[in-house]
């Protein structure tokens, strides 16, 4: 079988943050029917160094594993581009040799743009107090930008208990309260990261 190994952007430098980073992911990917076959989740911290442990590990692989680096696109993605040559306009990032497109996934424009996919998950997150009028209403969710969404998700809920949204306290805890087909439904790239990974798993 092969073994995944994804190597994504944040957690920060803390132990505990890195933790809740891998158990959202984890509940994420239960949901999303890869139980028996999870993916190890490694979080790096800094988008820069998100990519240079992926090339590290990438270069060590087995034919046995398959090594994928997730981050945020950070930016609208060309409709005709793939996450290499968005990677490579934006942050002049080379594409290591051999690699296909497949050990690549963006995230458009951020993670907190899933979250706009599913905002009955968002409001059970938060409970009383969250006003889902502030969050970004259009339905083609990687088409907001990440300042936008982040703003939308502090007024949101500026009145709950669990304070205003913050990535390092709220984001993981809401990704694990995800539902994966609304999510893949709504990002045509969240669709492509869920299909590799089962397609490569199989």
């Amino acid at each position: 079988m092969v073994s995944v190994k994804i190597y994504v952007e944040g957690g920060g430098d803390r132990r505990e943050l890195k933790t809740r980073c891998r158990r959202g992911f984890a509940a994420f990917f239960q949901k999303a029917a890869l139980e028996g076959r999870m993916p190890k989740v490694f979080p790096c911290g800094s988008r820069r160094k998100t990519f240079d442990r992926f090339c590290t590990a990438f270069a060590k692989a087995t034919d046995n594993d398959l090594i994928v680096l997730l981050v945020d696109s950070e930016a609208p993605v060309g409709q005709d581009a793939g996450p290499w040559q968005h990677l490579k306009s934006r942050d002049n990032w080379n594409r290591p040799a051999d690699a296909p497109d497949d050990n690549a996934h963006l995230m458009v424009q951020c993670m907190e743009a899933w979250f706009l996919a599913d905002k009955e998950a968002l409001a059970g997150y938060f409970g009383d107090g969250f006003n889902l009028n502030s969050l970004p209403s259009r339905p083609e969710i990687e088409e907001v930008s990440k300042p936008e969404i982040e703003q939308g998700l502090k007024m949101a809920s500026r009145q709950c208990k669990k304070g205003r949204y913050d990535k390092g306290s709220h984001s993981f805890g809401i990704l694990a309260e995800l539902d994966p087909d609304k999510v893949t439904g709504a990002s045509p790239h969240a669709k492509r990261f869920i299909s590799t990974l089962l397609n490569k798993t199989s």
